[in-house]
């Protein structure tokens, strides 16, 4: 038995006037996930357990089978972990955004959580920078990818509260800044990274050609490092995570996964789309699981984008799912799990707890009429409903 996950960031939403009363689930062309949703099981999960914040990295780990009641500590561990950063138990990381915040009547906004979609090699060089300037024994730059970066703080504090970016563009960000125990230092590293930013070549240079200059980090995501079992000691299966995203390559480097990197994934509406799904049959080849991430969806939710997130849904559904739905047939027999993680409701722009619909499909083939198709309404009326999301890994291998 072949066993693989979908994932479509952030593509679950609400019904949009514009769209007619729809969702984006709704108004976007998914032919092959409507064929497996009229033949296969539909319904609803609930991703993020509550009291938990509905992060990607929260719903990621229900998605994986993790229950992150239990294993969650943070989305930066996870990140740490991609990188091949090693963390002390004392250690705390936290995420960096290189972001563009913009002064009006004396106060400070976010205006980009991503500084334009910064380049890996621009924020290459300005993570480079806070290490040479600001890092020290005590805190540590690693760079990632794009606007994604790492700061580790060597036995530091881990009792403080802090917004991700993308919670609050457009907002003044002075009530959203690090509070807690150690948020005076994440401040004062916020504050020197604006000097040390402004000064930078880069600035200039991103400015004289039109693009949005990162002037600022933002630190966020914080956590030690978690305790979980591998996929094979929990599942009994060998597997394989395909993402661009340093959150997810981390929840599967913790899970004992392969890690295989796409050439072309970019994370964004660009991606590699065909090549990940490609990169996943092969995969398959060698392990009993794959677990491919698209983040393009919640990328678009997250700048406000209707048309890029119907565009990424579209995207997803012809170059992933269609490329595996037809690929898999060689292995005989198989079951997809299709769904987002949480939605990101693009008028939102940003995540939510709601749940989220999913298929459970092993190539069925008698079709349910009843069944619209794939989306938030058609799964809610299926009547199926996964309160515990972490489950669906259960449901998937037929203990469910």
């Amino acid at each position: 038995m072949k066993y693989i996950v979908l994932l479509g960031d952030g593509m679950s939403d609400e019904k949009i006037g514009e769209l007619g009363g729809k969702t984006p689930l709704q108004a976007a062309r998914t032919p092959n996930m409507d064929f497996m949703a009229k033949r296969g099981r539909l319904g609803l999960a609930r991703t993020v357990p509550d009291g938990l914040p509905p992060g990607s990295d929260v719903a990621n780990l229900s998605v994986f089978g993790y229950d992150p009641a239990s294993c969650y500590t943070g989305r930066s561990p996870l990140e740490a972990a991609s990188m091949g950063v090693e963390l002390g138990r004392d250690d705390v990381a936290f995420r960096v955004n290189l972001v563009n915040l913009q002064p009006c009547a004396g106060k400070l906004y976010m205006n980009d959580y991503s500084a334009g979609h910064i380049s890996t090699e621009d924020g290459r060089e300005l993570a480079e920078a806070l290490q040479e300037h600001l890092g020290n024994e005590e805190f540590q730059f690693y760079p990632g990818v794009g606007y994604r970066h790492l700061m580790v703080w060597r036995n530091g504090k881990d009792k403080l509260r802090a917004t991700p970016p993308h919670d609050i563009t457009g907002k003044e960000i002075l009530q959203f800044l690090p509070q807690g125990d150690g948020a005076e230092e994440l401040i004062n590293l916020m504050n020197s990274s604006q000097l040390l930013f402004f000064n930078h070549p880069q600035y200039k240079r991103r400015a004289e050609k039109g693009e949005t200059p990162a002037n600022s980090i933002w630190l966020w995501g914080h956590g030690k490092s978690p305790r979980m079992s591998t996929f094979a000691d929990k599942f009994g299966l060998s597997g394989a995570v395909i993402s661009a995203v340093d959150l997810i390559k981390g929840i599967g480097v913790y899970a004992g996964l392969d890690i295989i990197n796409v050439p072309g994934a970019t994370g964004y509406i660009d991606t590699n789309y065909k090549g990940k799904a490609d990169a996943a049959l092969q995969a398959l080849q060698n392990h009993d699981y794959v677990y491919l991430h698209v983040e393009a969806p919640d990328e678009a939710s997250h700048s406000g984008s209707l048309q890029d997130k119907i565009k990424a849904i579209e995207q997803f559904d012809a170059l992933v799912v269609g490329t595996v739905m037809e690929g898999i047939r060689r292995f005989g027999d198989y079951r997809i799990l299709c769904a987002p993680d949480h939605p990101t409701p693009v008028g939102l722009m940003t995540h939510t707890a709601n749940p989220v619909p999913f298929i459970l499909y092993g190539g069925e083939e008698k079709a349910d009429d009843a069944v619209a198709g794939y989306d938030e309404e058609s799964a809610a009326a299926a009547g199926l409903i996964v309160s515990e999301g972490y489950r669906l890994m259960e449901m998937m291998m037929g203990k469910g």
